[in-house]
């Protein structure tokens, strides 16, 4: 299946079938790994809030639920330069942080997240993505410890990523063509 979003065109990478069926076993690792602790998850705004959504659904243990906001993305390519738009709402002092991504590419985002909330002194610190592009990262990161799909470094759009803020109301993952 093919759709067309400003002018550019996908083909359907991931069914919405497919990413709640890992949703569900990236959820039941969480719920073990974190049995007995209460997890703050960040989620990263604007594209993790479905995948997040879908997540805490499934997430039975204690735990709390805050956002952050940061962008570096222009189009269907990263500037490089990071802003900070929504800054951490709660206290993260010896708390257990499970930062929640819709897609990790570079890493330069998620570095400049790890830097801080570290700051805040963290009990712990972990990353689930539902997306990775292993071999688009540039820097080593080492706490992403749950991972929906690894994909190759191509444009996506759905399941809350955007193309130029549209798209992200698909259910599906759509991969440039």
């Amino acid at each position: 299946m093919k759709i067309e979003i400003d002018k550019k065109n996908f083909e359907l990478m991931l069914e919405y079938e497919q990413i709640k069926k890992r949703i569900r076993l990236l959820a039941i690792q969480l719920n073990i790994d974190f049995e007995n602790r209460i997890p703050v998850f960040i989620g990263v705004l604007n594209g993790s809030f479905i995948f997040l959504a879908d997540l805490i659904k499934e997430i039975h243990i204690s735990s709390e639920v805050s956002f952050v906001k940061v962008s570096s993305y222009e189009g269907d390519k990263s500037s490089g330069k990071i802003k900070e738009e929504i800054g951490l709402q709660i206290p993260l002092k010896d708390r257990d942080v499970i930062i929640v991504e819709d897609i990790v590419d570079s890493g330069k985002t998620l570095e400049y997240l790890l830097k801080m909330i570290n700051q805040e002194n963290p009990a712990s610190v972990n990353v689930c993505t539902l997306l990775l592009k292993p071999n688009s990262l540039k820097v080593k990161i080492d706490q992403i410890n749950y991972i929906g799909f690894e994909i190759s470094d191509e444009f996506v759009v759905g399941y809350g990523l955007d193309y130029n803020g549209l798209g992200r109301n698909l259910r599906d993952i759509y991969k440039a063509v």
